[in-house]
């Protein structure tokens, strides 16, 4: 792990990758390869070669399969045009994005990539920003910078994988599967995060969120850095692999649910609430329907405004019924929907049947009874993908069908759901509703990390 001169580990974040050319703008004087001093408006792109050439007004400078641009003080920037972010999610959109520290763009396979070096506290400023409101509380803030930085160097501890191995999740594809088992009948696939393998972690959600200087940060965003600064959890001498997501939907999901089948004892089952160990057996079908219909009490069960505003940023906003929420699909919208999602063609859907949940009520397997083919398919983001044209909130959800004809198909599928995400490790909202009660961030993160401790590595 490559530290700069105050000890701080410096991280290699990909941020977007093309398989033509990537538009620049160099915000100060930076420097090419050693050799001389860029600045202003750029180009690098692909030549009929798989080359790098750096576009400039004296034209084209063929660089070879990676070139750098080192910045010549630390006030100086950089901006890449267009990057997708929220990639397979309903939030997808472009975005100029502006970012601190070096630029590295490189040859993958017949793309070009950009990535972006910077130190890990410098890192998680923008990662806190881009994650959540930078006007969140205080406590909100030093809780989600342990976290990320848990997560963080969790992951750029673990071996790198084999060069043709890594997840592809730059652009507007979806990130290929990080394992997968199919037996005909069933399909479980799961995606992972650390799996890229010319940089550390990913720009987008798939990782973390990570736009640079573009969200504006605050003095508690810094403050929430330098008073947690290397401050990390651990839980039995090891780094936590510190997961969250948006909203958990009242009861906290276990990893193995949604990842490989390896059990965490700080990602435990509990409720989001004071009384955290009231809560129903949600693996059981009875349980999980009457938790799932009702709104039971929980930190993240509010719809205050201004709570909500501290994690939601302005494109998150525009989904208002997290907590409980309703998607309806006709016969004809779901079985094109599946067909496209999944590759296969079932014909008409008869039913979608629980097969098993997870502690939150969430189903990492699912049976999908069609006219043509019946599989059972896992985990979770696999379900939320097949049942969504991006990815549905969560995978804890129960079907209404409705008008059904002779045959046993229904002319219309309701689906009523909890949560936003995968519900494992910290609940955003839950932390946030937390914070405004007065708790302070070791508090939050013990709710949420059964048995963790807290650290310092530097």
């Amino acid at each position: 792990m490559i530290t700069n001169e105050n000890n701080v580990p410096q991280v290699r974040v990909g941020i977007v990758s093309s398989p033509d050319k990537i538009c620049l703008r160099f915000n100060g004087a930076f420097t090419l390869e050693g050799r001389c001093e860029i600045t202003g408006d750029q180009t690098v792109q692909v030549n009929g070669d798989n080359m790098i050439e750096l576009v400039t007004d004296n034209g084209l400078s063929s660089m070879g399969k990676s070139v750098n641009f080192i910045p010549s003080s630390a006030d100086c920037s950089f901006t890449i045009r267009n990057v997708t972010i929220g990639v397979s999610f309903h939030w997808r959109r472009q975005e100029d994005q502006t970012f601190k520290g070096a630029l590295q763009c490189l040859i993958e396979g017949n793309k070009i990539t950009a990535i972006n070096v910077v130190s890990v506290e410098d890192y998680l400023e923008s990662v806190i920003s881009s994650e959540m409101s930078a006007t969140a509380s205080l406590e909100l803030l030093k809780a989600h910078a342990v976290i990320s930085r848990s997560w963080l160097l969790a992951q750029m501890q673990k071996p790198a994988p084999a060069a043709g191995n890594g997840l592809d999740v730059l652009g507007d594809a979806a990130p290929v599967i990080k394992a997968a088992a199919d037996s005909g009948d069933e399909l479980i696939r799961w995606w992972d995060r650390d799996d890229h393998v010319n940089y550390d972690v990913c720009a987008d959600d798939h990782c973390q969120r990570y736009q640079g200087i573009t969200r504006a940060s605050t003095d508690a965003v810094k403050e929430a850095i330098k008073s947690t600064w290397g401050q990390v959890l651990v839980h039995d001498g090891e780094l936590c692999d510190a997961r969250f997501s948006k909203s958990c939907g009242g009861v906290l999901e276990e990893f193995e649910n949604c990842w490989e089948d390896e059990h965490h004892r700080y990602l435990e089952a509990r409720r989001d609430s004071e009384d955290e160990m009231n809560f129903p057996d949600l693996t059981r079908e009875d349980q999980a329907e009457e938790w799932i219909l009702t709104s039971p009490r929980a930190f993240c069960n509010t719809t205050d405004k201004n709570v909500l505003s501290q994690v939601l940023n302005d494109y998150d906003q525009e989904t208002a019924d997290f907590y409980r929420w309703r998607v309806e699909y006709s016969q004809e919208q779901l079985a094109d929907l599946i067909r496209r999602r999944t590759g296969d063609d079932y014909g008409r859907v008869k039913d979608l049947q629980p097969v098993a949940r997870g502690t939150s009520g969430r189903l990492y397997k699912m049976k999908i009874v069609g006219e043509k083919l019946t599989k059972v398919i896992g985990k979770e983001l696999a379900i939320r993908y097949a049942l969504s044209e991006s990815a549905l909130y969560s995978s804890a959800f129960v079907v209404e069908r409705h008008d059904i004809d002779a045959e046993g198909y229904p002319a219309k599928f309701v689906l009523r759901g909890a949560g936003w995400g995968h519900g494992v490790g910290l609940c955003q909202i839950g932390a946030a509703v937390m914070g405004a009660k007065g708790y302070n961030y070791k508090q939050i993160l013990l709710h949420y990390f059964i048995g963790a401790e807290l650290e310092t590595k530097y």
